[in-house]
């Protein structure tokens, strides 16, 4: 992947970057259709967005380093803010994006459950965007299919590609169930499972510290989200008078631009097409640019 897209005069544009924007751009807007949908405040999830990205961001930075070398930072706290040399978790991403939802729900008296919810769906499309451009390949080949991508004489498993695909499948199954859900958490809930057992099939062909055996520390916080999620979840169910708000009703009128549109969104032909030009874009995009 080539890291470096373009020189805006003296400074790099880096692809990882450029593509972590439009993700994050693109998930900004899934979710405030979801959160008008639902029936929540628009600028203040709007807010919230913004809030989740900044902590986001901050819980990337700190997960990468508590894995990594920590010593080296805490000699160097400086270290922290050379974000061009790369290293970011996306396991401390989320949490830094649920600890700001939970100070956010707090602050602004929000359903945290149902503003999850919201995130969720636009959450799956952004990180897979975002993945489009990220510059870590995966593990040598053992048999030399056609989709590997030559690395200092190696052919590696395109891992960035593996993961995009299956996260794009996520956004696509999330979309399809974000009107149908048991209580509020539930489509949230989906998500982390979902995600995480995605990123935990993903890291088989990555290079990452090996804890035990061919298991990394990502496999560790994986299954660590895989546990939260499946606890929460049995709580959220068990609470009493707990019940799902699946979305504004809708009067019987002539129907209106927006309500068009949400019903083109749900239709599975539309769907199925968006879905394909977005993997389409993807893979161009990914190849294109080259290792």
């Amino acid at each position: 992947m080539r890291r470096i897209l373009f020189y805006l005069g003296p400074l790099p544009i880096k692809t990882f970057g450029v593509m972590i924007a439009l993700g994050a751009l693109a998930a900004i807007l899934v979710i405030l259709r979801e959160a008008r949908r639902k029936g929540l405040n628009e600028d203040r999830v709007l807010d919230f967005t913004l809030w989740a990205l900044i902590l986001g961001i901050v819980g990337a930075r700190i997960g990468y380093i508590l894995f990594a070398n920590p010593i080296s930072y805490i000699r160097n706290p400086m270290l922290f803010f050379h974000f061009q040399d790369g290293g970011l978790s996306i396991h401390g991403a989320l949490i830094g994006g649920m600890l700001a939802g939970v100070i956010f729900s707090r602050l602004y008296r929000l359903p945290f459950w149902r503003l999850a919810d919201v995130v969720a769906p636009g959450l799956a499309l952004g990180i897979a965007i975002g993945r489009v451009g990220c510059d870590v390949f995966g593990r040598p080949m053992a048999t030399p299919w056609p989709w590997g991508v030559m690395v200092n004489g190696q052919l590696l498993h395109p891992a960035q590609v593996y993961e995009f695909l299956l996260d794009y499948l996520l956004f696509f199954y999330l979309w399809r169930r974000r009107k149908n859900v048991a209580y509020d958490g539930q489509l949230f809930i989906r998500f982390a499972i979902l995600y995480a057992t995605i990123r935990g099939v993903v890291e088989l062909v990555r290079y990452n510290p090996l804890i035990w055996g061919p298991f990394s520390v990502a496999h560790a916080a994986s299954l660590t989200f895989i546990f939260a999620a499946v606890l929460a979840g049995i709580i959220l169910k068990k609470r009493p008078g707990q019940q799902a708000n699946s979305g504004a009703p809708v009067a019987a009128t002539a129907p209106r631009p927006g309500d068009m549109l949400a019903a083109i969104e749900d239709r599975l032909a539309w769907q199925l097409l968006i879905l394909a030009v977005l993997v389409s874009l993807s893979l161009v995009t990914f190849y294109s640019l080259g290792p």
